[in-house]
């Protein structure tokens, strides 16, 4: 019982030092599981040639980790709540170590492909646990500081991904990749059994096994059309039936959630403007962010001609500027002074400010790119950990798993579909400025190769930069939008309560 209510009055029990020890060590699982997002992305070549993967196969191989992740997420964060927050990230660390070694020993498509998707069952159970336990670790102004540090580990994996697998792959198999992550989990299992402390919810109550159907079956659903669509078209068969079923399920899991004794998910959280606008914010922070840095990394590789790995390794100043301004705790400081509605409109701002800079100043220099990465990243070390805070301060402690899966569900679908429909403007928009003979490819690796000659490749990739500055243009327009509807929602909440 003592255990248990402590996740009530999280913070002062556990001594500073092991606080800071016990963030560094969820951070280190954290960072592992986001990496694993992008650092596939780089060793498409070697999967193709040496697992004879097709096209589909690569699609899954890197779609099926954060599918089956986002599935899960809220059910993971239920879990991390009703049967201890620490049992949680332990089973995670293991299942996503298992996972590991499974992807690095594969042998075919088929068996990367289910390794990944095991792996994603223990990122979910992670992304949620790591921020659940720092929610009970810390409070006030060091709780403030622990979630920024936690989300600027997660920028910096998006980041740094695909450097980190280009430098594995230049020296070692592909295998390596993830079998990299096992000594990983391995000390973040001993440092949790040690250091992290159990808490659960007080009240816990019997399993809600339906929500955990409804909600991940609808889940998965939803998040697999957002992603196909793009690549089977959003008027198929399968996207618009996968959309359907899964928006179907969810709305079944609402009504079977306001009727069950013990819901995972307490829809009287949705009465609270603050909660609500959070959650809002969320979606529409993501949408903008993603969508928009998807587009970037298109840039530099298709525009400026950098590999994958190296226009990673061109984005890691961004995410590095977001890890040092929370690590030293200027980000804290001025979400402190500004609020939170406050924090995230200037950080948008900033956001959609660099993206312009990037995409309308023109010039070969590093400088001007290095200048609008540095821009971006001051502005997402306000933004995100001003979001995450804004949705677990509106719930409480006892719930930290349930909005850290809320939290990480909404960035899923709101980053899904960004790359979806900022990817779906910039095919348009490149499909109408293409040169005839090509109009039927369907991308711009397509289009060079059905090109005749330099002049038409010329053309080709003059339409492809334009229709990239299309994009991006919108993206910055998603991002500065979404984030001042965010912080209206924000403002307007806190005036109310």
């Amino acid at each position: 019982m003592t255990t248990a209510l402590s996740a009530a009055r999280p913070g002062p029990a556990t001594p500073l030092r092991s606080r800071w020890l016990i963030l560094a060590v969820l951070c280190l699982a954290q960072l592992t599981v986001v990496l694993d997002n992008t650092v596939l992305t780089v060793a498409v070549p070697v999967l193709t040639t040496e697992l004879d993967a097709s096209t589909t196969d690569i699609q899954w191989m890197i779609n099926a980790y954060a599918l089956v992740q986002c599935g899960l997420l809220l059910t993971a964060g239920s879990a991390a709540d009703r049967y201890g927050r620490r049992r949680m990230l332990v089973a995670g660390l293991v299942l996503f170590g298992v996972g590991s070694l499974a992807a690095g020993l594969a042998r075919s498509g088929d068996q990367l492909i289910a390794a990944r998707a095991g792996m994603g069952v223990g990122g979910a159970l992670l992304v949620t646990a790591t921020l659940a336990v720092a929610m009970q670790v810390f409070d006030g102004a060091e709780r403030s500081r622990a979630i920024g540090i936690w989300a600027a580990t997660s920028a910096l994996g998006y980041a740094a991904g695909p450097p980190i697998g280009g430098i594995i792959l230049a020296h070692l198999p592909w295998g390596a990749i993830f079998l990299v992550n096992v000594p990983i989990v391995l000390v973040c299992l001993a440092a949790a059994r040690v250091l992290v402390p159990e808490s659960r919810d007080p009240v816990g109550g019997r399993p809600d096994l339906g929500g955990v159907l409804l909600s991940t079956a609808g889940l998965t659903g939803v998040v697999w059309a957002i992603i196909d669509g793009p690549e089977r078209g959003w008027t198929a068969p399968a996207v618009l039936g996968a959309a359907g079923i899964g928006v179907l399920l969810l709305a079944a899991f609402v009504v079977w959630e306001r009727r069950t004794a013990a819901p995972m998910l307490d829809m009287h959280f949705f009465t609270d403007r603050r909660f609500v606008g959070a959650v809002t914010g969320v979606v529409l922070i993501t949408f903008g962010s993603t969508g928009a840095l998807f587009l970037l990394t298109q840039h530099l590789q298709f525009v400026r001609g950098y590999p994958a790995w190296e226009a990673g390794l061109r984005m890691v100043p961004f995410a590095l500027s977001i890890v040092l301004l929370n690590l030293g705790g200027v980000a804290t400081r001025l979400i402190r002074r500004l609020g939170v509605p406050g924090a995230i409109a200037l950080g948008m701002v900033l956001l959609s400010a660099g993206l312009t800079l990037i995409t309308h100043v023109r010039s070969d220099s590093y400088a001007v790119l290095l200048t609008g990465l540095l821009v971006m990243g001051f502005g997402c070390a306000l933004a995100n950990p001003a979001i995450v805070e804004a949705v677990m301060s509106s719930i409480p402690p006892a719930k930290a798993g349930v909005g850290a899966g809320i939290d990480g569900t909404m960035a899923e679908v709101g980053g899904s579909l960004g790359i979806a429909v900022l990817g779906a403007v910039l095919n348009a928009r490149f499909a109408a400025l293409a040169p005839v003979a090509v109009a039927g490819a369907g991308s711009y690796p397509a289009a060079l190769a059905a090109a005749a000659g330099d002049a038409e490749r010329g053309r080709v990739t003059d339409a492809f930069s334009s229709a990239l500055v299309t994009g991006q243009t919108a993206g910055a327009v998603a991002v500065l939008a979404g984030g001042l509807l965010a912080a209206g929602l924000l403002r307007r909440a806190e005036r109310t309560r």
